[in-house]
């Protein structure tokens, strides 16, 4: 194809800093502007236009695919939609897609009220919201006890700082209480006369839980907790009964939690148990009995019970273990419900206060899925809402009535263009890393693929997050064009467990680059695919993954997208004044106090180890205000792969210059950009059709 314009060259201008006795210089550290989050340089700016002026002229011959690509992704959404009605309380909430509508529109009606559409009440309007503004999403949506009121928080730039509001839903006057800069949920207490929430500082860190009184000035809010550590993230959540106010506070391996009456949140906090190392812990409350989930006594996590009176007396209720992975809990009135995973698969058990060996696990149909506890907001309810997916099965929402065990199905999700689950199928392998570990990977593929063909490989690896072998509609646009798709469940994610999630990090982070790898590889031997036949893609964390692979093993790979890619990782984690840096360390280690931390972050750091060598076709994203993964990053290792690799393959960078962390917002507008890597991944495979 011909590109008309040429790729611009970042000027070098050399930077050079010096730690543990080492010296190292950067040619492109100029692409941080001072004045972040504000970007107003010149410079700067002219660089990632041209570069978007570049990408756009690199897409241009692939427009027709990419609309092709677009109107099939498309065809497979409901476009006019609606959520499974729920009840709370009093009321039956819902949401609602109208036909061509890029955001939501959120819906009560009285319990008792006849459903022919005469007393819906519109209680939230996304789309009216949106207007105006290139960038929208709905942060916090909460409806006071009492029906009446509506507190919600908006973010219009990708920034993730969200402006919380409140409104009269019967009359729709919104009411004079703005609270700008929050990142949190929002929590009606005391009568529904406060409003609890946390504040992003400076450093987009949320350091504080804080109490709104209703009809007051924000200087007279009060502060209920604030935190001293820099790397610990502060934010509050409501029992399950609604009692209690639970503060927590914590990073990446150690948390601490308070409580509050939520009729009387000035009261002193109530300490459950100070924060010890390595401890994690979340709390909810039945009566005077707290319930706790933490990992003290084994690294998959137990669940144990305490007195109030006594809330660091803790004394084992369900007993950590090697094959059940104890991810959660959640409490009602006349049982609760435990959530993990058995050798990486889902699973949720119902159990009870007068009978903890009455174990009632809810059975699903097939062998690899994805299944958790839905939306339950009713604490003395005998239904619980749950979702289910797997790489075959659209998502389904069902509802489980707990007396009876029996499991009824409300909704499958509707592809209008239609889905026929026999021409697919799926397979869950174990493929043995080159320490000896095995990998589990889930593919999905069209029975009718021809073997050895092109295969797609996504991972993340990190923060303990597993990518479930869920559904996607557009997966399909690769499946039908005859690739599989293969979902590595790599070391750093939790997907086996807690040991899983830290086999990955610290000082075990390189086996999360190597696990990939050795997946692509043994999906070859098994004769999926062949060497430059395979495409992959991460985002954030998974686009650190994606630089450093390339940079180990670029021959694999045909094309790959890495997006908001975290690949400047050294010098993120030699900069506490960044937002996240210092909640960080525990992940990824402290290169500033640490030698040892600082020389292996350097070794696999995908900027740092940019070498002069073939690279694989390569196309990158950023957000220009995105506070997770700073744009200049991924301009960085660009314009470093542009000065080193020794290929003539594609290099584009696009950075959406009003969006963040997540890309643009819109159920429409976020399928263009799929539409864009997924055009860009086949084209470069060859897979033009």
């Amino acid at each position: 194809m011909t590109i008309a314009a040429k790729p611009p060259v970042a000027a070098k201008k050399p930077q050079s800093f010096t730690h543990h006795g080492l010296t190292l210089t950067d040619d492109y550290a100029w692409l941080r502007d001072p004045g972040y989050p504000e970007v107003k340089d010149p410079e700067i700016l002219a660089h990632l236009e041209a570069e978007n002026a570049w990408f756009q002229a690199h897409m241009a011959p692939r427009q027709p695919l990419i609309d092709r690509l677009f109107a099939e992704m498309r065809g497979r959404i409901k476009e006019a939609d609606k959520s499974v009605p729920q009840k709370d309380g009093d009321w039956i909430y819902w949401i609602e897609y109208e036909e061509g509508a890029e955001y939501k529109k959120w819906w009560r009606r009285p319990v008792n009220a006849v459903d022919d559409g005469s007393a819906d009440e519109l209680i939230l309007d996304e789309v009216a919201l949106a207007q105006g503004h290139d960038y929208f999403r709905l942060g916090a949506i909460s409806v006071s006890h009492d029906g009446r009121l509506l507190a919600w928080s908006v973010d219009d730039n990708g920034s993730e700082r969200f402006t919380a509001r409140i409104k009269v839903i019967a009359t729709g006057e919104i009411l004079p209480d703005e609270i700008p800069g929050t990142n949190s949920g929002l929590i009606w207490v005391k009568g529904d006369t406060g409003l609890v929430y946390s504040l992003a500082n400076e450093n987009w860190r949320t350091d504080n839980v804080r109490l709104h009184w209703l009809g007051q000035p924000l200087e007279s809010d009060v502060e209920l907790y604030h935190e001293d550590d820099e790397g610990f993230r502060a934010g509050a959540a409501l029992s399950a009964n609604e009692e209690w106010l639970i503060l927590s506070t914590g990073d990446h391996e150690t948390s601490e939690v308070r409580l509050i009456p939520a009729n009387d949140p000035l009261a002193a906090p109530i300490l459950v148990r100070p924060r010890e190392k390595g401890v994690e812990y979340d709390v909810d409350l039945r009566d005077d009995t707290l319930f706790i989930h933490t990992n003290d006594t084994h690294e998959n996590f137990r669940l144990a019970t305490a007195p109030l009176a006594d809330p660091a007396a803790w004394t084992t209720l369900i007993a950590g273990s090697d094959d059940f992975y104890l991810t959660g809990f959640e409490l009602f009135r006349d049982f609760y419900v435990v959530e993990g995973r058995v050798r990486g698969l889902d699973r949720i058990e119902v159990r009870y206060y007068d009978d903890p060996a009455r174990i009632e696990p809810i059975a699903f149909p097939e062998a690899s899925y994805e299944a958790s506890l839905g939306e339950n907001p009713e604490w003395a309810t005998q239904t619980l809402r749950v979702g289910y997916e797997s790489m075959v099965s659209p998502a389904s929402v069902y509802d489980y009535d707990v007396p009876t065990r029996a499991l009824t199905r409300l909704k499958v999700q509707e592809i209008p263009s239609g889905y026929d689950a026999s021409l697919y199928d799926t397979a869950r392998l174990e493929i043995p890393a080159r320490d000896g570990t095995l990998v589990p990977v889930s593919v999905v593929w069209r029975k009718d693929r021809a073997a050895g063909g092109p295969l797609h490989l996504y991972g993340y690896g990190a923060y303990g997050i597993a990518i479930g072998p869920g559904f996607s509609t557009t997966r399909l646009s690769l499946l039908d064009r005859g690739m599989a798709y293969a979902i590595a469940h790599i070391r750093g994610g939790d997907d086996l467990g807690r040991g899983w999630y830290k086999a990955g990090k610290l000082d075990a982070r390189t086996n999360t680059f190597n696990d990939f790898i050795d997946v692509a590889r043994g999906l070859i031997d098994h004769g999926f695919t062949t060497a430059g036949r395979i495409s992959a893609s991460g985002g954030s964390a998974g686009g650190e993954l994606m630089g450093a692979v390339i940079n180990q093993a670029p021959e694999l790979f045909g094309a790959v997208v890495a997006d908001v890619p975290f690949v400047d990782v050294l010098a993120t984690m030699l900069d506490e004044t960044l937002p996240l840096t210092p909640g960080e360390w525990p992940e990824w280690g402290n290169p500033i106090e640490d030698a040892a931390a600082f020389h292996l972050i350097r070794s696999y750091s995908p900027y740092d180890q940019v070498k002069a060598q073939a690279y694989p076709p390569l196309m990158v994203t950023a957000g220009l205000n995105d506070p997770r993964v700073t744009y200049w990053e991924p301009a960085k290792w660009v314009a470093r792969l542009r000065a080193l690799k020794t290929d003539a393959n594609a290099l584009i960078f696009k950075t959406n210059m009003g969006a963040g962390h997540g890309g643009k917002s819109g159920r429409f507008e976020s399928l263009k950009e799929a539409a864009e890597e997924f055009a860009f991944l086949l084209t470069e495979l060859g897979i033009e059709d």
